[in-house]
C-alpha cells in the first residue's frame, strides 16, 4: 500500500482500480439506501398491484359488509397512475443506479461459487422487467374509465403480467441481494 496519509491514493487489496480512503464507505452507504428506497418503494408497489389484481379476477357481487368484501369494492382503478410511477421509479433506481453495483460485485461472486441458478433468474427479472415497462401504456390505456366490457380479459391479463412481474422481481431482488450471505 501507498502512503497511509487522508487523500493519498490506495490500492485496494484484491481490486486493480486505485481509490481514496472514505469514497469506498461512501458508496457503499449510497448503495445501502438505495436498496432500502428501493425495497420499500417495492412493499408499497407490491401491495397496490395485487390489490388491484386480486380485484379484476375477485370483483365485488354485493354491497361491502365483510372486510374481504371491502377489499374488493375499493375504485383500484385510482392506483393505477402511481403503479406506473412506483414501477418506472423502481426500474430506473434499480436499473441504473443499482445494478452496476450488482453486475461488479454480487454476480461475479455468484460466478467464481458457479450458482448459474441465481445469475439465470436474476437475467429472467431484467427480461420481464423490460416487457412489463413495454406494457405500461397499455396497462394505462385499459385501466381508463369507463372500461367497455368486451375489454375486460384485455385488463385482467395486462394486469397479472405486471403483478406477476412485480413480484417475481422483489423476490429474486430479495433473495440475489443475500445470496452472498447464505453460500459465502
Amino acid at each position: 500500500m501507498a502512503s497511509a496519509s487522508i487523500g493519498a491514493i490506495h490500492t485496494h487489496p484484491g481490486h486493480s482500480r486505485r481509490f481514496q480512503p472514505g469514497i469506498s464507505g461512501a458508496r457503499d452507504a449510497v448503495i445501502t439506501a438505495l436498496l432500502l428506497i428501493h425495497g420499500l418503494l417495492a412493499a408499497a408497489l407490491i401491495g397496490a398491484i395485487t390489490h388491484q389484481m386480486l380485484s379484476v379476477w375477485w370483483p365485488p357481487r354485493a354491497a361491502p359488509g365483510s372486510f374481504f368484501a371491502r377489499f374488493r369494492a375499493v375504485n383500484v382503478a385510482s392506483y393505477t397512475n402511481a403503479i406506473i410511477i412506483m414501477f418506472v421509479i423502481q426500474t430506473f433506481v434499480g436499473g441504473v443506479l443499482l445494478y452496476p453495483s450488482y453486475r461488479v460485485s454480487s454476480r461475479v461472486v455468484m460466478e467464481q461459487l458457479r450458482l448459474a441458478a441465481p445469475v439465470g433468474i436474476f437475467d429472467l427479472k431484467e427480461h420481464f422487467s423490460t416487457v412489463a415497462l413495454g406494457l405500461l401504456p397499455a396497462y394505462w390505456y385499459y385501466w381508463r374509465q369507463p372500461l367497455p366490457a368486451e375489454q375486460a380479459n384485455i385488463r385482467k391479463f395486462l394486469t397479472t403480467i405486471i403483478a406477476f412481474t412485480i413480484w417475481w422481481n422483489f423476490l429474486v431482488g430479495h433473495f440475489t441481494n443475500n445470496i452472498r450471505g447464505l453460500w459465502s
